[in-house]
């Protein structure tokens, strides 16, 4: 069987050269972005103590761990590129699955290059002020390019460019870049206990740890599950992006065994080092200090407590490393999903076909093309907002899908079965269901717009499935 895999792969025209390792870096350099170092400030502000900003991030682990022991079922079975695409097609047919690509293609992954992208901009904005949002190049009416947009566009050509010469090339950026943010924040904690810890401020934090006495407002007028469900946004996008290694299968050796595995480390690694620099959080800044943290900025607040005027920079730096490797992930992992797409007829031909390097050459630069496009018109942020609730929608239908082949397809070869099947993939869906429902009731003007992004793909995969139908063989 491995050696059927093997010819599959080389038919296809991939090259199999991702090891454990560099699975594993491509699920941890695509989770760690910027969010870490942000989202926990909103989640003080709405759900208001220290208990329930661990609570947060907890259940946020969980729900991933879980996903990717799920997803390793499925990396499994089909050991394709294209990774959730693939899984939706398997389980529930085309349409659903083009439906998730075309909202991968128009917003979730290139608006996350985009997003990271220019968040990388940003921070390396305190190094050189000149190359921030401030420096405003050209404005025409309600246009304005600014230098970080630019910034932002070079980093996503360069890397596209990187790839584009072959998958060697984007796994060395990646694991290299990986481990390096990996050491930095892990650094980060350890010096922050060390040189930041104040045994009052973490007394103070957990002496009412689950009285909501730190929320604004704003969060107050939310109940505690309306708050937990809401604060759940910021905690599951910092992490997600973690079933990339899974779009990548072709590529990777061993697929069947390697692919459940990276998904389980990287995602085990993530989601420890998020919980461990929450709680360094609290050891080092006053409640108060996490929730009004200048501009979201609670890495930095917690930098300047421990190494005081370096801080800022030491964290910029870090920052810039972690997106920088976060943006080469999604680059590399985005265009295998276009190309499974187009296999099936519905997208793009050409972004069907492997360059000279054995890697989608065309989809990559199709991907950056657009992510260019939305690095200018910043909007990327409004566009991910929108989606959050599609994206979860996709997750609980990908994870439904193992119920339903299971019945469906009992002699399907399955080398790795979901951990605690059927208990933990049916608690995933319960939480991300009931996410999405809370999302729907308490946050409607971030859903109802995703949810028509979706839609607007129904008749253009009807008019893609017409015209494939159309094209002689």
């Amino acid at each position: 069987m491995t050696q059927q895999i093997a010819s599959d792969a080389q038919a296809n025209g991939f090259r199999r050269s991702l090891t454990l390792l560099d699975g594993t870096m491509l699920v941890a350099g695509t989770m760690i972005g910027s969010g870490i170092f942000i989202v926990s400030a909103d989640i003080v502000r709405t759900t208001g103590s220290a208990g329930y900003l661990i609570l947060v991030w907890l259940i946020s682990g969980f729900m991933t761990v879980a996903g990717a022991l799920s997803y390793a079922e499925f990396a499994g079975m089909f050991p394709k590129a294209g990774g959730q695409y693939v899984y939706l097609r398997e389980a529930w047919g085309k349409l659903p699955a083009f439906l998730y690509g075309w909202s991968f293609f128009a917003v979730i992954q290139t608006g996350s290059i985009a997003a990271v992208g220019v968040a990388f901009a940003k921070f390396t904005a305190y190094l050189v002020p000149s190359l921030g949002d401030a420096n405003v190049l050209l404005q025409v009416g309600g246009f304005r390019l600014t230098a970080a947009q630019l910034v932002a566009i070079a980093v996503v050509l360069t890397l596209t460019f990187v790839n584009a010469r072959g998958v060697n090339y984007g796994k060395w950026i990646q694991t290299v870049f990986t481990l390096a943010k990996i050491g930095a924040v892990l650094a980060l904690i350890g010096f922050g206990l060390l040189l930041g810890a104040n045994a009052d401020v973490w007394q103070a934090n957990w002496a009412q740890a689950w009285q909501r006495t730190a929320a604004t407002p704003e969060g107050l007028a939310l109940a505690l599950l309306p708050a937990i469900a809401v604060s759940m946004v910021g905690a599951l996008f910092s992490s997600d992006s973690w079933h990339s290694a899974a779009s990548v299968a072709d590529e990777i050796r061993h697929p069947r065994r390697n692919v459940g595995l990276s998904l389980f480390l990287g995602t085990v690694l993530v989601c420890s080092l998020y919980l461990v620099a929450n709680l360094m959080y609290l050891a080092v800044l006053p409640l108060d200090g996490i929730a009004h943290a200048e501009s979201d900025r609670v890495g930095v607040a917690a930098a300047q407590a421990a190494f005081g005027s370096w801080g800022t920079g030491l964290i910029a730096v870090l920052i810039m490393v972690s997106t920088f490797g976060c943006v080469n992930g999604l680059v590399l992992a985005g265009a295998r999903v276009y190309y499974s797409m187009a296999r099936d007829g519905l997208f793009f031909a050409r972004a069907g076909n492997l360059n000279r390097n054995a890697v989608p050459g065309w989809g990559l630069w199709l991907q950056a093309l657009w992510a260019c496009v939305l690095c200018l018109s910043g909007r990327y942020g409004d566009l991910l907002d929108y989606v959050i609730l599609a994206t979860l929608i996709f997750y609980v239908m990908t994870i439904a899908g193992l119920f339903r082949l299971r019945r469906t397809r009992p002699d399907l070869e399955r080398p790795y079965r979901a951990f605690a099947y059927p208990v933990l993939p049916a608690l995933y869906i319960v939480f991300a269901s009931a996410i999405g429902v809370g999302l729907l009731i308490w946050k409607p003007a971030y859903t109802w717009p995703g949810l028509v992004i979706v839609l607007l793909g129904v008749p253009v995969f009807y008019l893609l499935r017409g015209r494939s139908a159309r094209t002689p063989d």
